[in-house]
């Protein structure tokens, strides 16, 4: 019987000699799996040192807005009257304030009704905000349009001109109210703004043709001028802010004072005369110190990460992942680098992160020496804030910091303005026709290459109040204020005239027809407007609006150029403080073709040579595996063939004596 398995036929353990050799044989392919895990902790190392980077580079990036550097604080004594803060415009000082009103805005309502789907007709509700003088005339508000709600036969119960109203987002809030009567249920339409200039005047043009009775939706039409119809009733009267900063009276819309001390907002909360409190601006120093403080954790942070990764454990002589990388070392070096280089300019006072207190220590963290900032940011010719951020100080006060690009060089440049920006108007000759009818009512326009249309309303005016008019009208056109278009209607000596709020050539205005051209404008002269132009640095500047964008070495520094004269208007400073340098080059290490990228990309070919080298390995071992089964198999078998024979022969012998008796 032929032997089929290995050893059977004799004896011979070839399965276990077979795997004894191949355990030898596959010896470098545990070298490649020692080689892989080296890779792969490398790459996780790698992964770590990234997440660290990326970590930091929002945290400096953070730190690189000026206004983080640049912040006060503002308090009141009676916080009852009032809360207060302050942006890094605000200039430190101690202030009285005396509110003497809050500003209210004014609250309409109509007759009662039985119930809230009581039907009240139907047609169109025109509101329009303004002043009721005291001489019985309304002057518009020409900062806000006229605005229009159609109200349909399915709107026209109470709540449903309460709820188009509302929908309609014009800055008018509708409410009903219960007065508890049987016919009790009253519409309240209240502007949503305070102010005596956003009185409401209520046009109706109803579906019954009679536009001032108390029948229909007439029962809402409110002008409270003389001659007007009143058929609602005023619950809160609109009345604006009156307040005594330092003895000087000031009257706002508003309940918020952006504007009355500069850099500072008040939100009035109670009146208090005849009594003061006091106001106390402040630079605030604890958030600078906490904005340095994170500066100097952000680094520490990444840094202990590198050192993690690297170190190398002298007492136990072991090594980290990555030490002795020069990749590693190369970010430290170039990390390090931005640090130990001063700024080239500044325009604080400082030049490197010594001079506020901030230093290396033995073990290569920063450590940040509280006292020494705080004697700079009682400096007030010390601006910490361009140790940080990209900053560009003009010496003008009309020339604004807008920003910059990597391209911009750090320097101190002279601004010569050749040409201030102009916006574009079109002026009418000859006085405007202050009678508006049917026959005059209608004005076409074009601003900045967006067509317009308006119709006035019918009435005599004064100049001022046919230019408010002209102004809410056109402000209210959709197409303009969607495309964020608006004009300014002025009048001098009733010659009216209507300019873009916007600055440069792109700035136009045209009237361009309608039935009231003539009456207003006569023939009217356009002029577009002009960019501001000059040279920063003496290089050729280019005008957007007013805005000056700078060229070769100012390439990317951006000014704004608000007014003043032309010609030479000081200089600007710019540098690139260490928060916004490091938020560079921690974004440049983070590239897709950085170091660090190219340096996981090897690994990454590394461990795919290595696969593909195993792959190699595997079938090389399953020949050799299949010649050393065959070798030992032909072994087996010629070992259990001698065996047979010997066998054979022992038998012959064995009957050898038999044969020879």
């Amino acid at each position: 019987m032929a032997i089929s398995s290995a050893g059977l036929g004799s004896g011979l353990d070839v399965n276990g000699i077979v795997t004894q050799l191949m355990a030898l044989e596959r010896r470098p392919l545990a070298v490649l799996d020692t080689k892989e895990a080296k890779y792969q902790t490398q790459l996780t190392a790698y992964g770590s040192l990234k997440g660290a980077l990326s970590s930091f580079q929002s945290a400096v990036a953070a730190l690189a807005n000026p206004a983080k550097f640049s912040a006060a604080t503002a308090s009141l004594a009676d916080t009852t009257v009032a809360t207060a803060t302050a942006s890094s415009a605000a200039v430190a000082g101690n202030y009285t304030l005396e509110v003497k009103t809050l500003a209210q805005a004014q609250k309409l309502k109509s007759a009662g009704f039985a119930a809230t789907s009581t039907a009240l007709g139907s047609g169109t509700l025109t509101f329009q905000f303004g002043k009721y003088e005291l001489d019985g005339s309304i002057t518009l508000n020409p900062d806000k349009a006229a605005r229009t709600v159609a109200i349909d036969s399915s709107q026209s119960s109470l709540a449903g001109v309460r709820d188009a109203i509302n929908a309609a987002n014009i800055g008018v809030s509708a409410s009903i109210v219960n007065d508890g009567a049987s016919t009790g249920n009253r519409l309240v339409i209240a502007s949503k703004d305070s102010g005596l200039a956003n009185a409401l005047k209520i046009t109706v043009a109803d579906a019954d043709l009679t536009n001032t009775d108390m029948a229909g939706l007439s029962q809402l039409a409110y002008d409270a001028s003389t001659g007007g119809t009143v058929n609602l009733t005023q619950t809160v009267a609109a009345q604006d802010a009156s307040v005594v900063i330092d003895g000087i009276t000031i009257t706002k819309a508003s309940n918020a004072l952006t504007d009355a001390i500069q850099g500072v907002t008040l939100n009035l909360t109670k009146a208090n005369t005849p009594a003061t409190t006091t106001l106390t601006v402040a630079r605030d120093t604890a958030g600078i110190q906490a904005a340095a403080q994170s500066f100097v954790k952000a680094y520490n942070d990444l840094n202990k990460t590198i050192t993690d990764l690297s170190k190398y454990d002298a007492a136990n002589k072991r090594s980290s992942t990555l030490t002795g990388d020069a990749t590693v070392r190369s970010l430290q070096s170039q990390l390090r680098g931005v640090f130990n280089t001063a700024l080239a300019t500044a325009g604080g006072g400082l030049s490197t992160l010594s001079d506020i207190g901030i230093g290396f220590q033995k073990d290569g963290t920063l450590k940040l020496d509280s006292v020494k900032l705080n004697a700079v940011l009682a400096d007030p010719s010390r601006d910490v804030s361009t140790l940080f951020a990209a900053v560009g100080k003009p010496t003008d006060s009309l020339a604004s910091f807008v920003g910059s690009t990597a391209d911009t060089k750090n320097g101190a440049y002279l601004l010569n303005v050749s040409q201030l920006a102009t916006q574009g108007k079109s002026t009418g000759q000859g006085a405007a026709v202050l009678t508006i009818t049917g026959g005059n009512n209608a004005i076409n326009l074009t601003v900045e290459g967006v067509a317009a249309g308006v119709t006035l309303a019918a009435g005599t005016y004064t100049p001022t109040a046919l230019a408010a008019e002209l102004q809410s009208k056109i402000n209210g056109v959709i197409a303009l204020s969607s495309a964020g278009i608006g004009v300014t209607v002025t009048q001098s000596a009733g010659v009216l005239s209507v300019t873009s709020n916007r600055y440069g050539a792109a700035s136009t205005v045209a009237i361009t027809g309608g039935t009231g051209k003539l009456d207003l404008f006569g023939t009217p002269v356009e002029t577009a407007g002009v960019d501001v132009a000059g040279t920063i640095g003496g290089f050729t500047a280019t005008g957007s609006g007013q805005t000056l964008t700078g060229s070769s070495d100012t390439s990317g520094l951006a000014l704004k150029v608000t007014g003043g004269a032309t010609g030479v208007r000081g200089t600007v400073s710019f540098a690139r403080g260490y928060a916004y340098e490091l938020d560079t080059l921690a974004g440049n290490m983070l590239k897709s073709n950085s170091l660090v990228d190219g340096r996981t990309n090897g690994i990454n070919a590394s461990i795919k040579s290595i696969g593909t080298q195993r792959a190699a390995l595997a079938l090389r071992m399953d020949m050799i595996e299949k010649r050393y089964r065959a070798q030992f198999s032909a072994l087996d078998g010629m070992m259990a063939s001698m065996s047979a024979t010997e066998s054979y022969l022992q038998q012959q012998l064995a009957n050898l004596p038999k044969a020879g008796g």
